[in-house]
C-alpha cells in the first residue's frame, strides 16, 4: 500500500509517496555502488541503475517489494537481465500492464510515473559505446578506443546491472 501524508498538494490533501520505485531504485544504487563499476556520476551507471530498478520494479508482481530479502530476488533479476532475454519487450508488456491496473483502479500510480520516466530516459538517450561487431569484423581494437557507436542507454546500463548483480 502506498504511504500516504496529509501535507500533499493533489487537491484533496493526500501526496502518494512511491516507496516501491524508490526502494527499488536504492537496491539498485546498492548493487552497482559494491560492483563499483562505473563512477556514480556518470551517464553509464545512470543507466544500470535505471535499467536494474525497472526489473526490480517490475519484476514485482505481488507489490511486496519491501518486503522481500534482496538476496532471495539475486537470481531472479540475473534471468531477467541475462543477455539471451527480450528484457526490451518485458519492460513494455510489464508497463502496459501496470497502466492497465492503474486505470483499472481510477487511480493516478505515482510509482508506475517514475518507472516510466526512467524507462522513457533508457529508451531515448543514446550513449556512445564500444562497436563490438565492428571490432569483431575488423579483428580486434584499435591502439586506442577502437570503432563506437551511439546506442540507447538500456543497452548499456542493462549488461552493467547484470554484472553488478554477480559482482554482488
Amino acid at each position: 500500500m502506498p504511504h500516504r501524508s496529509t501535507n500533499g498538494a493533489d487537491g484533496q490533501g493526500e501526496l502518494t509517496v512511491p516507496m516501491a520505485w524508490l526502494y527499488a531504485e536504492y537496491i539498485a544504487d546498492e548493487l552497482l555502488r559494491t560492483g563499483d563499476l562505473m563512477p556514480p556520476t556518470s551517464f553509464e551507471y545512470r543507466a544500470g541503475r535505471d535499467a536494474l530498478a525497472l526489473t526490480i520494479f517490475l519484476s514485482d508482481v505481488d507489490r511486496e517489494l519491501s518486503r522481500i530479502r534482496v538476496v532471495s530476488q539475486l537470481e531472479n533479476w540475473l534471468s531477467l537481465t541475462a543477455y539471451d532475454r527480450a528484457w526490451e519487450e518485458w519492460v513494455r508488456a510489464r508497463m502496459a500492464a501496470l497502466r492497465a491496473e492503474a486505470r483499472a483502479s481510477g487511480g493516478a500510480d505515482a510509482d508506475l510515473d517514475l518507472a516510466r520516466a526512467a524507462w522513457r530516459w533508457l529508451e531515448e538517450t543514446e550513449l556512445l559505446a564500444p562497436d563490438l561487431d565492428a571490432a569483431l569484423l575488423e579483428g580486434g581494437g584499435r591502439e586506442e578506443e577502437g570503432p563506437q557507436v551511439w546506442t540507447p542507454a538500456w543497452q548499456l546500463g542493462l549488461p552493467l546491472g547484470h554484472l553488478a548483480i554477480h559482482l554482488f
